[in-house]
This record gives structure tokens, C-alpha cells and sequence, in this order.
């Protein structure tokens, strides 16, 4: 029953958190009343607070393990939302060579492996990060050879966040939490060919077998063989003086490096607890190879046009980022985070399918998605 003004004053609040000036609602509300409520959304979009508010309380609790809303601005979360407001192909997300900083002429403290000084500056300033992010590349940043760049996953955050300590899968399951909208338990499939689990997982955990190949091959036989993409990263700090790691770094192997533990480029976690069943997979280089393009997890549309295996964490980034789940999984995300729910009716789930649909024939662009939610939204 609410009228274009009402409808508009609700889309601008889901979109940009704050309330609209009368010229803006007047602007919005016009388009609605003319049937144009993508154009409305995006008046809407303009507000710096759509980037500064809604993207980065989108986006944060991606950045960490603990899915912390509060968590300080980043170089993950800048990407994101730099990304975005280039319209750039989301899908680039976990696989391209972007960095996005803050403009130079701000005079904030310079971008750092080591800290993240840099984006802690410009939220104490509050800095329009729509105004003043700029995109660079990571390679040119950080050091890091373009070729094993991968989007957000080889961000400063994101290794600080699932890189430090353990053996790099923490890496792949967050990347499937938050950009395929599925935990392990999720893709679980006790069918595949458990040939590439690795030593450190027992065969027999607590004396019996059952468990491994009714329980623990569910996740690793797939898992493992694409966490091999990350073989050659970790997130180096010193866990005496620094146990948080808040001044370590990404580093990254290149061609002709060696780590004493393995004699081979692969870091020494990948190699650890191989007592647990030594004739467990032996990690030896960054392959991977998607072992759900078959089986139960097919439905998560795999790009046909791509190899399913690769070397290294860009191209395996690129495959997860070309599933249809990819897809679906940002939208679902956007509705839940514009339309304050989840889905909840077949109607929703038709919206949901609609938007999809619109991000791929888009070019996998996010503010048109943005708009599409609050259009559906603007009446509740």
C-alpha cells in the first residue's frame, strides 16, 4: 500500500543505511512512479554510505574466521568494494591480479605486507571510499608474481585470517562459506576417490575405519585436491613476540625456492603428521583437479568451458568463481542483506533465480543485483 515516496524512502534506507535528502526521495520517487525502480536503486547507490555503511558491513565478516561485522577495514574488504563499484566482473574476485588502496593524496600511511596500518587510517578518517579507492594489482603492491595472484584469497587479510598456522585448508573452507554459501558438510560426497588425501588425516581414526570412509572422505577427497592450489603460500610471523600475527606477511614460493622440511617448494605444512598414514597423498607441487565435476556435487554447475584441474590458487580460484553456485551464492547473499531475511516462499526463491539469471546475462556485475533487491524489497 505504500506509495512511490514510501517505497523510495525504504530503498534508500536498505541501500545506504542513512536517510535521503527530500531532492533525492523526489529524484527516486519519480522513477518508481514511472516504473523505472532500477534507476531509483542506483540514486540510492550514490550515497557514500552505501560503500562506506552497507558494502563493508557486507563484506567484513568474510575477512576472518570468527565472521566479525567489527573486524577493521582491509585490504580484502577494499577489493570487494572496489570491485564493485567499478562494475567490474565479479567473478574476478578470487581469481584476479586487483588490489584496491587509498588515493596517495590522501598522505595515509603507505600499504604495507606487514601491517594494516593503511586501511585502519582511512576508517579513522573516514575516508569516502567511493571517492578515493584506487585500483592497483597486487603484484605490483606486494611483490607477489602476477600469475599466483587470486583475488581477495591472496589479500594481506585473507592470509593473516586463513593462511597462519594450520595446513592451508582453513583457506578453502572459508572461500567456500562465503563465496559459495556451503560449509564442508555441505559438499560432503563419500564416493569420490580418496587418492589425494593427504598423510596427516588417519585412515582409522580412533581405531576404526568406518569413520574414515563413512565421515572423513566426504570432505577430503575433495577438499584436498583443490587445497593443493595452495601449496606454495603461507602467512609467515613471528609467534613469540607476535602470536597474533597482527606484523606478519603473505609469502609465496616462487620457482627454484626450497623449505628444508619438504626440499621442494611446497611449505612444511603440507608434509605435517605424514606418521599419521604414510602412505597418505604426498604433496609435491601446487596441482589441483576439482574431483566434484563428478558425482553428487555437479550441481553446483561447474563451467564446461574450463579444465577442472590447474596448477596454482588463480586458475582454482577461477573455477570455483565460475560455478553457478558462485552466482547464486552472491545473490542470495545481496537479497538476505537488502531485504533484512532470508528467503523464505517460492516467490522469493523465483526472485532469487530471476536475479541470477540477470548477474550472468549482466556480466556479473553487483550494484545491478543490489537494485534488484531493494526493487523487490521496497514495499515491506
Amino acid at each position: 500500500m505504500a506509495g512511490p515516496r514510501e517505497q523510495a524512502a525504504r530503498m534508500h534506507d536498505r541501500l545506504a543505511g542513512v536517510p535521503a535528502s527530500d531532492s533525492v526521495l523526489d529524484d527516486m520517487a519519480s522513477h518508481i512512479a514511472a516504473g523505472d525502480d532500477i534507476s531509483a536503486a542506483m540514486i540510492a547507490m550514490d550515497n557514500p554510505a552505501f560503500y562506506n555503511v552497507t558494502l563493508k558491513h557486507w563484506v567484513t565478516p568474510w575477512t576472518n574466521e570468527a565472521f566479525d561485522v567489527y573486524a577493521p577495514l582491509n585490504d580484502y574488504t577494499a577489493t570487494v568494494i572496489g570491485l564493485i563499484r567499478d562494475d567490474a566482473d565479479f567473478r574476478d574476485v578470487l581469481s584476479a591480479d586487483v588490489l584496491y588502496v587509498g588515493d596517495a593524496a590522501l598522505s595515509l600511511p603507505a600499504y604495507s605486507t606487514t601491517n594494516n596500518q593503511h586501511y585502519e587510517a582511512m576508517e579513522e578518517n573516514v575516508v569516502d571510499l567511493q571517492a578515493h579507492l584506487q585500483q592497483t594489482t597486487q603484484s605490483a603492491e606486494t611483490g607477489i608474481p602476477a600469475d599466483a595472484t587470486a583475488g581477495v584469497l591472496t589479500t594481506r587479510a585473507a592470509a593473516k585470517a586463513f593462511f597462519k598456522d594450520g595446513t592451508n585448508r582453513a583457506m578453502f573452507r572459508f572461500t567456500l562459506i562465503n563465496h559459495l554459501c556451503t560449509d564442508l558438510e555441505g559438499v560432503a560426497d563419500i564416493t569420490r576417490a580418496p587418492d589425494r588425501v593427504r598423510q596427516d588425516v588417519s585412515r582409522s581414526p580412533g581405531g576404526d575405519s568406518r569413520l574414515f570412509h563413512n565421515n572423513c572422505v566426504g570432505c577430503h577427497s575433495g577438499m584436498d585436491p583443490l587445497a593443493q592450489a595452495f601449496a606454495y603460500y603461507n602467512y609467515d610471523y613471528d609467534a613469540d613476540s607476535d602470536p597474533d600475527g597482527e606484523q606478519g606477511a603473505l609469502v609465496y614460493n616462487r620457482s627454484g625456492m626450497t623449505v628444508p622440511e619438504t626440499g621442494l617448494r611446497v611449505q612444511a605444512k603440507y608434509w605435517i603428521n605424514s606418521n599419521n598414514f604414510v602412505h597418505g597423498y604426498i604433496t609435491e607441487d601446487d596441482a589441483w583437479e576439482n574431483y566434484w565435476r563428478e558425482g553428487y556435487n555437479q550441481h553446483l554447475g561447474w563451467d564446461p568451458a574450463l579444465p577442472g584441474q590447474g596448477n596454482g590458487a588463480k586458475s582454482m580460484g577461477r573455477e570455483l568463481a565460475h560455478s553457478e553456485k558462485f552466482a547464486t551464492c552472491q545473490v542470495t547473499k545481496v537479497f538476505e542483506e537488502v531485504c533484512l531475511r532470508k528467503p523464505q516462499d517460492a516467490a522469493d526463491r523465483s526472485q532469487i533465480a530471476a536475479m541470477t539469471s540477470a548477474f550472468a546475462s549482466d556480466g556479473y556485475r553487483m550494484k545491478p543485483v543490489f537494485a534488484g533487491a531493494a526493487s523487490y524489497c521496497k514495499g515491506e
